[in-house]
């Protein structure tokens, strides 16, 4: 599994929801298509808000922010 997760909400009630339930944020970033990418601390984390989320968990592709820097292979 991944700690990062799309979902059809806003930051606002991402953070909410993850502060309520304890649950740690690495990265949180609007989604150009709609809706949030957010990136937890752990694996855990990150399960427990999938469930939470339920259907508001987005399937397939999404567009991100031009200024998503991915990570670059070492060289």
């Amino acid at each position: 599994m991944s700690r990062a997760i799309n979902a059809d909400a806003t930051e606002e009630q991402l953070t909410t929801m993850c502060a309520k339930f304890g649950l740690g944020i690495s990265v949180i970033e609007q989604l150009h298509s709609g809706g949030t990418r957010i990136v937890l601390n752990n694996i855990a984390d990150a399960d427990a808000l999938r469930t939470k989320l339920g259907k508001l968990v987005i399937d397939g592709q999404v567009q991100r922010s031009g200024s998503h820097v991915g990570r670059q292979p070492v060289r």
